[in-house]
């Protein structure tokens, strides 16, 4: 049986692991910054939320039908979500990595993951006043 307190934390639960797994993305695309062919990989942040909140469902995932098949789903719990990164520049090794729009991005991420716990904090401090008379 959920609880109201479950329903309220669920959603910033869940963000904060989707925030937490495009940080660590982000942070590869940084560390791979200058390796020839990589392609700068993201997620679409509000498509894999409501996704996972139950709002809609995911693009179509692949079929594997042999074992040599790549599995990007399965990679994380929100690889269905994950895409590359639009080319501003290309470069000549192949790599699409771009520094200032990465560093931008884990910036932004890290101040929502930042607000997220700050929200969660708040709320428990409020269910905790509600329970104490505090």
């Amino acid at each position: 049986m959920k609880t109201q307190l479950d329903s309220a934390l669920q959603f910033h639960q869940t963000a904060l692991n989707l925030q937490a797994q495009r940080q660590q993305m982000l942070a590869s695309n940084i560390a791979n910054a200058d390796t020839p062919n990589y392609k700068a990989r993201d997620v679409d942040f509000r498509a894999a939320l409501k996704g996972a909140m139950g709002e809609r469902m995911g693009p179509l995932e692949l079929t594997g039908t042999s074992s040599r098949h790549l599995g990007v789903a399965a990679e994380t719990p929100f690889g269905a979500f994950v895409g590359f990164r639009r080319e501003f520049q290309s470069s000549v090794d192949g790599n699409t990595v771009n520094m200032d729009v990465e560093r931008a991005a884990f910036a932004e991420n890290a101040v929502h993951y930042e607000a997220s716990v700050t929200f969660i904090n708040g709320l428990l401090r409020s269910m905790q006043t509600a329970i104490t008379g505090q």
